[in-house]
């Protein structure tokens, strides 16, 4: 018990420090750099059951409709995490079956007829609202314990810079260098008893492009 303390609080520790040496975005962007317009539902729960005899499955996902305004074409390669504050990291679409996106997709027909699944969509944004893309970003439940939840959401800008890693180094002990990209974060605290799966509430609590 004292060993998961104790590996539990040195995890905090290196995540501060990282946190603390991290740059900011960029206000002005440089020249090169791009962003693009990201809009985004708040988490929802959708339950699948892959045969009329076995156990419903429970997911979370948002819907992120992202519009390139940046005058050309980008190279777009979208990625999304759930995070815990009980240290669970969920990459969006790991372990999901392609039956809960046709769920989703059957949910949201009449506001999101184009909807696509995120691991599924094309490498290429092109520019104008016209080519504006909404995409199904999907996760298992998450921990049943955990008070908040952050996710994070890469690939919506190229800016990106390089850190040293305040603890890790290379042969010639030298530090390793981290490289960050310029991440949308949304903040939710979770609200309910965790025997109530059903009824658990996420409360939003912040949005803010941060370094990651």
């Amino acid at each position: 018990m004292k060993r998961l303390a104790f590996i539990t609080v040195a995890l905090s520790v290196i995540y501060a420090s990282v946190c603390i040496a991290a740059p900011e975005p960029a206000i002005v962007p440089l020249a090169g750099q791009w962003t693009v317009n990201a809009a985004f539902t708040h988490p929802q729960q959708i339950l699948m059951r892959s045969n009329p005899q076995a156990k419903a499955q429970r997911y979370w996902y948002i819907i992120l409709t992202v519009t390139n305004k940046n005058g050309e074409d980008l190279e777009f390669f979208p990625k999304c995490d759930l995070m815990t504050d009980t240290f669970h990291i969920l990459p969006a679409g790991k372990g999901v079956s392609p039956m809960v996106f046709d769920l989703i997709r059957q949910r949201h027909l009449t506001n999101y007829p184009f909807l696509e699944p995120l691991d599924k969509t094309s490498s290429k944004l092109l520019q104008g609202e016209d080519n504006e893309k909404d995409l199904a970003v999907i996760w298992p439940d998450f921990d049943s314990q955990a008070k908040n939840i952050k996710i994070f959401i890469t690939g919506l800008s190229n800016e990106a810079a390089a850190i040293k890693h305040p603890v890790k180094t290379d042969d010639n002990g030298l530090p390793v260098l981290v490289f960050l990209r310029k991440t949308l974060e949304l903040g939710y605290s979770v609200k309910g008893d965790p025997m109530l799966r059903a009824d658990a509430d996420l409360t939003y609590s912040s949005k803010r492009w941060i370094m990651r």
